[in-house]
């Protein structure tokens, strides 16, 4: 048998723009068809809108009423903000939403002894609230001065395709425990959403209709309606009754208490919760959150752009991002949305299930979760969906953006024992320590670092408990000091330079050149 030639053995050659995708960033589907895409984005948009207030209000003192409030609040906010992302920040299709890595700050400030000593409830939850807003739009300022002025632009010239790929591989991964351990709280229900979702956009997606492609494109928002009409067909025949109240929270699709409590129209405006207060340490702990956000919204972006078909964003570009993102959780604090921004992950993973990268989806999705936010009992009904039918769609969409952080070594040389350390090393870290940080805190009932700094406990509970946050710290370090003057090329800088600056790549201006001629005033370096 003859030896393979060389170009037999490298079938598969690295590529700057991932390939078979119908629509890519600048391409858009017929209106019809970009409008059924952008309300299957909002639909999968409501599973964080809702897990995030549920999970916060009740802890604040607030009721049924006053949660409805901050969901609709979070997506009025949410929409807004990828509106400006879309348009003028990165430009990228990715949508905006609650985040969790201001969890912790929050919670900090939900058990401060003042607040806590108030004994009315609502009156606890509006001082609460105010105090949560306060430090949000005092952590914004962390955003806006490293995107604005460039800085997290030149401390991106540090990334490489190395150093990034334990960072991006590690906002999808990161986020295990959102996926089959909330599936599992109701695996009659859960267990088919997995099963139908992959079989119709896996194994059915060849499966058209007028030459369309309805069961890949529309997976998401055609298992849903299944699912939750068997949810339903389950909670009216009566098989919950007699079943333990956590299960029935899971199960029901009745028991959100969601639509009673929403009204018919209500617009979120800034300050309805009255006049934020600010306190040192409440802000110290909040700006380390918006430190985490960032860095967890670059993987992100990254992860984005290869979704929609684009070039990785430029140094220039990502900083513009993430200096909107700031003015974006600016929004939060003002408005109340009980958490800071960060970029949808699952909206992200969306776009490769699709294979639909189109930046004009997104942008509809935006009007959608404004729309519906607005018309409080038909967003009300869509939030009800049980949340295990969304963490079974986040078992998949999670995975597919873990999977772009992977696809990226590609362009480095895994051959080379020091990527291999570096990779490995970055990945493990990155997965065992918040998972330290995790498990000791459900423990203890604090985080690790529990001082009588508050600003300092939540600075370190905050960083440590996020994957990406760690694989950067660590994958970046190695990367840039180890062995790294004779290894650029194994660590995929030859392939990477060129989109360092704006114009180091002639596809950068039909991605991300800014609308309406804005350039000529903003011009990219």
């Amino acid at each position: 048998m003859e030896d393979p030639k060389p170009e037999e053995i490298i079938s598969h050659p690295p590529m700057d723009q991932l390939q078979g995708f119908e629509y890519c960033i600048d391409s858009n589907p017929s209106w019809g068809e970009a409008i059924a895409l952008g309300f299957q984005h909002y639909i999968l948009s409501l599973g964080t809108a809702v897990i995030i207030p549920t999970f916060l209000v009740s802890l604040m003192g607030g009721s049924f009423d006053d949660r409805v409030r901050v969901i609709q609040t979070l997506l009025f906010v949410g929409g807004i903000n990828t509106l400006l992302q879309t348009l003028f920040g990165t430009r990228l299709p990715t949508v905006i939403g609650g985040s969790h890595a201001f969890i912790v700050p929050i919670i900090s400030i939900i058990h401060d002894s003042s607040l806590m000593q108030i004994p009315d409830q609502h009156l606890r939850f509006l001082a609460t609230m105010r105090a949560i807003q306060g430090a949000v739009i005092v952590s914004s300022s962390v955003q806006i001065i490293l995107g604005f002025s460039q800085l997290w632009g030149i401390v991106s010239r540090f990334f490489s395709p190395l150093g990034m790929v334990p960072v991006i591989s590690l906002v999808g991964f990161g986020l295990f425990d959102r996926g089959f351990p909330l599936a599992g709280r109701c695996v009659e229900i859960g267990i088919p959403m997995l099963i139908l979702f992959v079989v119709f956009s896996q194994y059915l997606k060849n499966f058209r209709t007028k030459d369309l492609p309805i069961l890949e494109r529309f997976a998401l928002l055609l298992s849903v309606m299944v699912i939750w009409a068997y949810a339903h067909m389950i909670t009216a025949g009566g098989a919950y009754k007699h079943r333990p109240d956590l299960t029935q929270i899971h199960c029901r699709t009745d028991r959100a208490n969601l639509i009673s409590s929403a009204p018919w129209m209500k617009i979120p405006y800034p300050l309805q919760w009255g006049a934020p207060t600010f306190d040192a340490g409440h802000s110290f702990g909040m700006m380390a959150a918006a430190l985490v956000s960032l860095i967890e919204s670059t993987g992100a972006y990254i992860a984005a752009s290869r979704l929609a078909s684009a070039t990785p964003p430029p140094a220039h570009v990502l900083s513009r991002g993430i200096g909107w993102q700031g003015f974006g959780i600016l929004l939060d604090g003002l408005f109340g949305t009980g958490t800071g921004s960060t970029v949808s992950v699952e909206n992200i993973g969306l776009l490769g299930s699709t294979r639909v990268g189109s930046r004009r989806v997104i942008q509809i999705s935006a009007g959608f979760m404004i729309f519906f936010s607005i018309l409080g009992k038909f967003g009300a009904l869509f939030a009800s969906i049980p949340i295990p039918i969304f963490a079974a769609i986040y078992c998949v969409l999670f995975g597919i953006v873990a999977s772009v952080g992977l696809s990226l070594l590609q362009f480095t040389n895994m051959n080379s024992m020091r990527n291999m350390f570096i990779t490995g090393v970055s990945l493990f870290l990155g997965l065992s320590i918040p998972e330290y940080f995790r498990e000791y805190t459900a423990l203890a009932h604090h985080g690790p670092a529990h001082t009588n700094a508050g600003w300092f406990n939540d600075l370190i509970n905050t960083v440590f408990s996020s994957s990406p946050t760690v694989a950067l710290i660590v994958s970046i370090f190695l990367d840039n000091t180890l062995d790294y003057k004779d290894s650029a090329r194994d660590r995929g800088m030859h392939w990477w330079v060129k989109f360092r600056t704006f114009r180091g790549d002639g596809r950068n201006e039909e991605f991300y050149t800014l609308p309406f001629n804005l350039n000529r005033f903003f011009p990219p370096s």
